[in-house]
């Protein structure tokens, strides 16, 4: 069983953005079968993959003039807090954190992204390529 499948739903159409989503479900769907060996370093993967991720992403925002960056951003800012406080718990051995996280919260809040504010800036930069 996979939390995140691949399918159409998860493809915003901006190629950039969906290779960074396509890599997000990958290192998602391997930390729910990481046995507690593999888990945190897999973990650790993942906070770093969304952080470069996010980066891209306010980069775009700001080459574009994407009218919804700071909100955007500001949901980025978030998501990193609630990620780093769950990767200190992981860090220490916590894994029971960790893996309520990665089944309970980020597919969830992966999805509703997706289709509210990467749907939006996907939609910007195929009208307004960045600078």
């Amino acid at each position: 069983m996979v939390l995140l499948e691949k399918t159409s739903t998860l493809i915003v159409g901006y190629a950039p953005i969906d290779n960074d989503h396509d890599g997000f479900v990958n290192l998602l769907n391997a930390l729910d079968s990481a046995d507690n060996a593999q888990f945190p370093a897999l973990f650790r993967q993942l906070y770093e993959h969304t952080e470069q991720h996010f980066e891209r992403e306010n980069q775009l925002m700001k080459l574009s003039a994407f009218p919804g960056e700071s909100e955007h951003k500001g949901e980025h800012q978030r998501v990193l807090g609630e990620f780093m406080q769950f990767k200190t718990r992981v860090d220490k051995g916590l894994l029971v954190f960790g893996r309520s996280f990665v089944r309970e919260r980020l597919p969830q809040w992966f999805g509703l992204h997706l289709l509210t504010m990467d749907i939006a800036l996907a939609t910007h930069i195929n009208n307004h390529p960045p600078a």
